[in-house]
Parts: C-alpha cells; sequence; structure tokens
C-alpha cells in the first residue's frame, strides 16, 4: 500500500514508517523539521529511513497549504496518517499562537488534501490531554472530554470536531487515536524519560512535579505502532461496528468516524517510573520535589476497550523493559545525538 505520513522525523512517524517500510510498503514522508527540539535528532531519524528506497520525503510546514497539496498529489497515498503537530502541553502556555497554526490550521490543511486525494482511510493523532482532569477512570472514549487545561488539548480536540465535520460532509473514514505518554528509543528530549536519563548520568537534579504523587499510563512505542498498523486497516464503516461490554463504541451516526485510544490501562506512579530509570541505569537520581505545574493532570488512565475489540490487540509491555530499551539506545546513540 502506499501511505503518506505527516511528522516522518519526529518520535512516533519515524517508527511508524520504519515499521510500514520494513514491512514493504511505499511511504512519503513530511515534516517541517521545525527547532522545538534539537533538529540533529529529527536529521537523523530522516537519514535511517531515507535508507529505504520506498521512501520519500518533503519538507515543509504544515501551514503551507499548497507544499500540504503536492505532497499529498505526488505520494498518491492508500492511506493518510497525520501525526506530525505542535507538541508539549507546557509550551502551550508559553507560545499558544503555534499550536493554533499547526494543530489547528495545519490539520485543516492535511483534512482538504485528503479530501482532494480521494485516500482510502485517514488517520489523525489526537492525545489523552484532551479528557482534561477527568475524574472517571479509566478514561473511555465516550466520557465527556470538553474541560481541556491547556491550549495544546483544546487544539487536539478541536481538530477532532472538525475532523467529524469533514467526514460528515465529505464522507471521508476517519479514525482519531488518543495516545497515552508514549515512549522509547528515539524518543522527545523534552520528554520526562530522556531528561531524568541525560540529568541522572550528568549528575544533576531532576525536577519531579506534584510531589511525585502524578502518575501517568505509559506506552510504549512499538505498542503503539502496532495498535496504528492495525487500526489503518479498519476503516470506519457500519460493517465493523463493535459491541464491548462496558457499550464502548464510538462510530458516528452519521459519518465514517470513530475515536480510539491506545493505551495499556496500566498506569504508574511517577515514583515507580524513576525508580525503574534508577534500576536500569544502576544510578541514584538526585530528586527534587516540586509542586503540580499549571496544565498538568494528575493521573491518565487509558480504558483499552474499544481498541482490543476492534484489533485484538492491546499494549502490554511492561515498564521495565520500555525503559531499559531506551536507556540502552540513549547510551549507545541518543547521547551522542544531542550532546
Amino acid at each position: 500500500m502506499r501511505y503518506l505520513i505527516t511528522g516522518t522525523a519526529g518520535f512516533i512517524g519515524f517508527h511508524l514508517a520504519r515499521r510500514l517500510l520494513e514491512d514493504g510498503h511505499v511511504v512519503a514522508g513530511f515534516d517541517g523539521m521545525t527547532p522545538y527540539y534539537d533538529v540533529r535528532l529529527k536529521e537523523a531519524r530522516h537519514a535511517a529511513l531515507m535508507q529505504f528506497p520506498e521512501f520519500s520525503r518533503h519538507i515543509a510546514m504544515l501551514e503551507e497549504r499548497e507544499r500540504v497539496n503536492e505532497a499529498v498529489a505526488e505520494a498518491r497515498p492508500d492511506v493518510i496518517i497525520h501525526l506530525a503537530a505542535q507538541a508539549g502541553v507546557r509550551y502551550s502556555l508559553e507560545n499558544p499562537e503555534a499550536y493554533l497554526d499547526s494543530n489547528v490550521t495545519g490539520s485543516w490543511n492535511i483534512l482538504e488534501a485528503a479530501k482532494a486525494s480521494g485516500c482510502k482511510h485517514l488517520l489523525l493523532a489526537s492525545t489523552s490531554s484532551v479528557y482534561g482532569a477527568n475524574s472517571s477512570i479509566p478514561f473511555r472514549e465516550v466520557d465527556r472530554a470538553d474541560e481541556p487545561l491547556t491550549i495544546y488539548a483544546a487544539t487536539k480536540k478541536s481538530m477532532e470536531l472538525i475532523a467529524h465535520c469533514h467526514a460528515h460532509l465529505y464522507k471521508i473514514p476517519t479514525t482519531v487515536f488518543r495516545f497515552f505518554t508514549v515512549y522509547g528509543p528515539w524518543g522527545r528530549p523534552d520528554m520526562a524519560l530522556f531528561k531524568f536519563t541525560k540529568a541522572i548520568l550528568d549528575g544533576n537534579e531532576i525536577e519531579i512535579y506534584g510531589e511525585g504523587k502524578m502518575s501517568r499510563d505509559f506506552t510504549y512505542i512499538d505498542d503503539l505502532v502496532e495498535a496504528i498498523v492495525r487500526l489503518s486497516h479498519i476503516v470506519p464503516s457500519e460493517a465493523n461496528r463493535v459491541e464491548t461490554p462496558a457499550g464502548v463504541e464510538t462510530l458516528s451516526r452519521i459519518a465514517p468516524y470513530r475515536v480510539v485510544n491506545i493505551g495499556g490501562g496500566q498506569p504508574r506512579g511517577l515514583l515507580e517510573f524513576v525508580d525503574e530509570l534508577e534500576n536500569a541505569l544502576g544510578r541514584k537520581a538526585l530528586r527534587k520535589m516540586l509542586p503540580m505545574q499549571q496544565g498538568d493532570v494528575p493521573r491518565t488512565y487509558a480504558s483499552f476497550e474499544l481498541l482490543s475489540a476492534l484489533t485484538g490487540f492491546r499494549p502490554t509491555t511492561e515498564l521495565p523493559e520500555g525503559i531499559r530499551a531506551f536507556v540502552k539506545w540513549y547510551l549507545e546513540t541518543g547521547r551522542e545525538l544531542t550532546a
């Protein structure tokens, strides 16, 4: 099959593109190579993908509508997977305009290009942040998600709503998936695992917010990719409406559109996370306990019921295994790339 993936120089896009290329598919990548974090890491990811003859890349911003249209027209994709976005919950408090430009305007450009291309399935990356401070656990896709705590979350929920309208109006099969704290090799330097690993090895303090009382549903990158690949083959329609024990099904009544969590439903405390990292590194961290930051949520906890019903799969990689894989990559490759 022919895929177009936005964000192929990013953490998730790189892993997904590599998996699809290894499976024998044709992949066109689209990335803006923004300097939100060290571009050397992004360049190294793209360099690895360029080793595959069936990979091509387009370097441009999502806001550049003509460039988006040109890339999609050239790729002639069967499937479009839109991963590129301005990421980072805390950065959205400092530079909210970047999130509106990329996550709303940029996503609109992808929707319109998908319409023109006649692709068979459009998949869009959202986030567990749309649940805000949801008090009902685990977070189910049918839970209310109308009280976001950051501009980042608000722009992602906006994208979901616009995509539903688009799917209804133009009958473009669309799947939105919500990620839960993805981690693993080639991860982002602004994420806790990368920052903590570097700090511990350098003998510096790590900052633990919320006094370490927060918990997250960590999702290992390989599990996430497996779920996306499986979902890419499940085009939303009445033919694949599912029945789950708790009645969790988000297939729209009026559009070929569905929202699916990708998470394992195994939240771990932040202090447990640090303990496992210390074990993997064989070093103790200098811990600086701080209050919760503005925009943070106390916990995330995914319901995997719908994902499992649709695909027969759920993330199962245990946190110690995933952290060891990241540490191995960091010591062998990542440390030099971001030194």
